[in-house]
């Protein structure tokens, strides 16, 4: 069976990461940008981030510039204006495509897993994944969700 840990991808500062890093960890995937409406929301997933860590928890950021050309910096614009204006310490990765032919493969597999109102393809910037300790997915939210909305079903995985 296909899980987190199956997949790899390139972090923010160039480094290839194995997710089987993440392997027992709750993991939150959110696609981001930096110039949303919800970009606002960084500072709710940082807060969960800071919240729930010490207990095997962690955000993982896909920025992302297929929706309205939200994220049009290179990788270091993008990680210093996560860590200026929103104090950002999750783990960032390169800019990816999340839909389309060249979707990278993590979201190929999230998407197949849990569809949303519009089907399997992601609608907008900040849809965020959670999978469980075992790298399974347990459940998709929108962008609108806000991130302290999650909080109850992070400690329900975290507790399982």
């Amino acid at each position: 069976m296909t899980s987190l840990q199956d997949f790899s991808a390139r972090s923010i500062d160039g480094r290839d990461i194995d997710l089987s890093e993440y392997k027992g960890q709750v993991v939150l995937v959110v696609n981001t940008a930096s110039q949303c409406g919800f970009t606002p929301q960084y500072q709710g997933l940082q807060k969960l981030h800071d919240t729930y860590s010490a207990r095997g928890f962690t955000v993982l950021g896909f920025p992302c510039d297929q929706f309205g050309h939200q994220e049009p910096g290179d990788d270091a614009e993008i990680a210093g204006f996560c860590e200026r204006n929103f104090g950002v310490t999750f783990p960032l990765f390169s800019k990816i495509e999340v839909n389309g032919d060249g979707a990278h493969p993590l979201y190929q597999w999230l998407r197949s897993e849990k569809g949303g109102l519009l089907g399997s393809k992601i609608k907008w910037n900040f849809t965020k994944y959670l999978l469980g300790k075992d790298g399974q997915v347990i459940g998709r939210y929108s962008p609108t969700t806000k991130p302290e909305k999650i909080a109850s079903d992070i400690e329900k995985a975290l507790a399982a």
